[in-house]
C-alpha cells in the first residue's frame, strides 16, 4: 500500500478519489453533455461554430455510416489521419458510437511510419485528409484498409467558404499533392449515407478498449496503448477536479492548439467538455501571428500547451497586447517548462503556467502542480485517485529524499498505479 505522503499538500477542497463510475463510456458521457447543452457552442474552427446538438447529430450519421460499411463490427479499428478540423471530434465520437475504437495517426508520419501503425493496429478503416492522401495511396496495398474517407479541410463550413476554403488549399496554395485511391469515399457523402441508415445502439463497457495511442517511436518503433473508455474517463475526471475549481458551467473558452492525436490535447479537450465549454481548435499552432490573431477573437479562459508554444507566443508581436482577463488556467506538459518562459509568461498574462507529467500510457495525466502555482521546477503531486512511487531495479519502493545526503540512493523509476493507466500494449504483452 502506497503512502499518499502528498495529499496534506492538495489544495482545500481537492478530492483524495474521484468518481470513476460517473460515465459508463465515452458515448455516454457525449449523451450527458449534450442533454445538459445542446444549444451551446463545442468547437469553432476557422470561423464557423458547431453546436453540441451538431455535434451529436454529425457524430451519429458517421456512427450509422461506419456500421454500414462491410465487415465493419463491433472492436474494429478505425485510423483518423487529420489535424485540428471540426471534422475530428464528430469522426472520433461517431467512431465510439459505433463501439469502434480510434486509432490516433499523426499526418505527418512518412510512409514507413504509417504503414507501421495501420498494420499493428489492424485499421480496416481510415479517414483522412486529402493532404496526406497521397502518403495513404503508397502503403495502402500493404495494409489491412479496406475503407477509406476523405476529408477537404473546409468540409463542414457554410457552402460558400467550403468552396472557397478548399479551392484555395489545392488550387492556389497547391498544399494537395496529387493522389488516387480506389473506392475512397468522400467525407460529406458518408455523413449523408449515415444519415440515411438506422444507427445500432452497441453496448460499449467502461474496460472495452476506446483508443489505440500510439507511443515512443522517438526511441524505436511505436507501440499501442490500449486506452479503455474508463482510463480515459477517469483522466477526465481527474483533470476537471484539479484545474477546474474556478469553472462555470457553458461559460468557459478553451484554446486548442496541440493536436487532437495527441492524447495531451485529447483529454483535456474532453474535460473542458464536461463542462459545456467552447473548444476553440487551431489547425495550424506554427503560424503564429495567425494564432495571436485567433486568440485577440476571444475571452479565452484556459489552454493547453507545451514549452516550445509558450515561448513561441510570448515573442509574437502582439501577444502581450492580448485581453487576458478571462485567463483562469493554462497547463503545460509534453516536456519541462522552462523556468525563464514560465516566470515570462506570468509576467505577461498575469497567470500561472501549471505544470504536470504524465505518459500516454496515463491517458496521460499523472500529477501536476497545483493551480497557481509559481514555477518549482517539480511536477508537483499525484492526481486524485493515483499512486506514485519511485523504485530501484528490484521494484523495491525507495526512500523519500528529505533533502539531505545522498540524493542517489532515492533516485529509480517513476511508478504509477491508479484507473487512469493503460489497459496494456497494443499485441505487445510482454
Amino acid at each position: 500500500m502506497v503512502n499518499r505522503i502528498w495529499l496534506k499538500n492538495y489544495p482545500a477542497g481537492m478530492p483524495a478519489e474521484i468518481d470513476v463510475d460517473q460515465f459508463g463510456s465515452i458515448p455516454d458521457f457525449l449523451e450527458h453533455v449534450v442533454r445538459r447543452f445542446a444549444a451551446r457552442p463545442a468547437f469553432h474552427n476557422l470561423g464557423h461554430t458547431m453546436s453540441y446538438a451538431a455535434l451529436e447529430r454529425q457524430s451519429r450519421d458517421f456512427a450509422a455510416f461506419l456500421q454500414g460499411l462491410p465487415g465493419m463490427a463491433k472492436g474494429e479499428r478505425v485510423a483518423i489521419m487529420a489535424p485540428n478540423l471540426l471534422q475530428y471530434p464528430v469522426v472520433l465520437f461517431g467512431i465510439l458510437r459505433a463501439g469502434m475504437t480510434v486509432v490516433n495517426v499523426n499526418p505527418l508520419y512518412t510512409q514507413r511510419e504509417l504503414e507501421h501503425q495501420l498494420n499493428d493496429s489492424g485499421a480496416r478503416a481510415i479517414v483522412i485528409l486529402e493532404n496526406f492522401a497521397s502518403v495513404l495511396q503508397h502503403v495502402r496495398k500493404h495494409s489491412p484498409v479496406e475503407h477509406v474517407i476523405t476529408t477537404q479541410v473546409g468540409d463542414l463550413l457554410p457552402a460558400r467558404k467550403r468552396w472557397i476554403v478548399n479551392f484555395v488549399i489545392k488550387k492556389v496554395k497547391k498544399m494537395v499533392p496529387a493522389w488516387h485511391i480506389d473506392g475512397a469515399v468522400k467525407f460529406r457523402a458518408a455523413l449523408a449515407r449515415g444519415k440515411r441508415a438506422p444507427l445500432t445502439p452497441v453496448e460499449v463497457a467502461r474496460d472495452h478498449i476506446a483508443f489505440l495511442q500510439y507511443t515512443g517511436g522517438t526511441t524505436g518503433v511505436s507501440k499501442g496503448a490500449m486506452l479503455t473508455h474508463g482510463n480515459v474517463l477517469a483522466n477526465m475526471e481527474q483533470t476537471s477536479a484539479w484545474i477546474s475549481v474556478s469553472f462555470k458551467e457553458g461559460a468557459e473558452i478553451a484554446i486548442a492548439p496541440l493536436p487532437l492525436y495527441h492524447i495531451f490535447c485529447l483529454t483535456g479537450t474532453l474535460s473542458f467538455m464536461k463542462w459545456g465549454s467552447l473548444n476553440v481548435l487551431i489547425t495550424n499552432p506554427r503560424d503564429l501571428p495567425a494564432l495571436v490573431k485567433e486568440l485577440g477573437k476571444w475571452k479565452w479562459s484556459v489552454m493547453t500547451g507545451v514549452n516550445t508554444l509558450f515561448n513561441g507566443l510570448l515573442n509574437t508581436p502582439g501577444f502581450d497586447q492580448l485581453d487576458f482577463s478571462a485567463l483562469k488556467a493554462v497547463i503545460g506538459g509534453g516536456a519541462a517548462v522552462q523556468k525563464t518562459v514560465a516566470e515570462r509568461w506570468q509576467r505577461v498574462t498575469g497567470r500561472y503556467i501549471t505544470e504536470g507529467y504524465g505518459l500516454t500510457e496515463a491517458s496521460p495525466v499523472a500529477c501536476a502542480n497545483p493551480l497557481n502555482t509559481p514555477w518549482n521546477g517539480t511536477i508537483g503531486i499525484p492526481y486524485p485517485s493515483t499512486d506514485l512511487s519511485i523504485r530501484d531495479d528490484g521494484f523495491n519502493e525507495l526512500p523519500v529524499w528529505t533533502g539531505e545526503g545522498d540524493i542517489e540512493q532515492c533516485t529509480g523509476e517513476i511508478c504509477v498505479r491508479g484507473p487512469q493507466v493503460m489497459k496494456g500494449s497494443w499485441n505487445n504483452p510482454e
